[in-house]
């Protein structure tokens, strides 16, 4: 799962943190690999036209191809470059994102009026979870998978009323 809690800590016994991040399924050195391999590929054709004027004609074309991909993966995971923490004491709930291009966003409440809501089908995006606290409703984990964000928020749920999240 693309969430970790921190354990309970053994002196307070109530403190816990929450972050998540978005799933990558290419990682960085499977990216190198990919378009290494990619490259391979496009090169196994031009060795069949060295030699040739053809070769020149198609070569730019292959370029463009191969740097277009290269700046696709890149915005990709400069979009993906969001951390969510969030951090539970005795008294204080408090959320922070950490957006792609470095601005953060704050929360906090009093814990104990935190709520956890989980809608099936009005939000953006399907299981959508919210916490309401304070004067504010954020959302979080919306950049999870749907089956992630129903299993989230039953683990919110049980670490809000002071279960174990663990």
């Amino acid at each position: 799962m693309p969430y970790e809690w921190t354990p309970e800590q053994p002196d307070t016994g109530h403190d816990w943190q929450l972050s998540l991040w978005p799933y990558r399924s290419l990682l960085r050195k499977d990216f190198v690999l990919f378009m290494g391999a990619t490259a391979a590929l496009v090169a196994l054709p031009l060795i069949s036209l060295l030699g040739s004027v053809v070769v020149w004609a198609l070569l730019p074309f292959f370029g463009l191809m191969f740097w277009g991909l290269w700046t696709a993966l890149n915005i990709s995971y400069k979009r993906g470059e969001v951390l969510e923490e969030l951090v539970v004491d005795d008294t204080t709930a408090h959320l922070t994102r950490f957006n792609p291009k470095g601005d953060r966003q704050e929360w906090h409440a009093n814990r104990y009026w935190v709520t956890v809501h989980l809608h099936p089908k009005g939000g953006p995006v399907e299981n959508y979870i919210t916490l309401r606290g304070g004067d504010r409703e954020v959302e979080i984990g919306a950049f999870l998978d749907v089956s992630e964000r129903l299993a989230l928020y039953g683990d919110l749920k049980r670490a809000l009323r002071g279960d174990s999240p663990l």
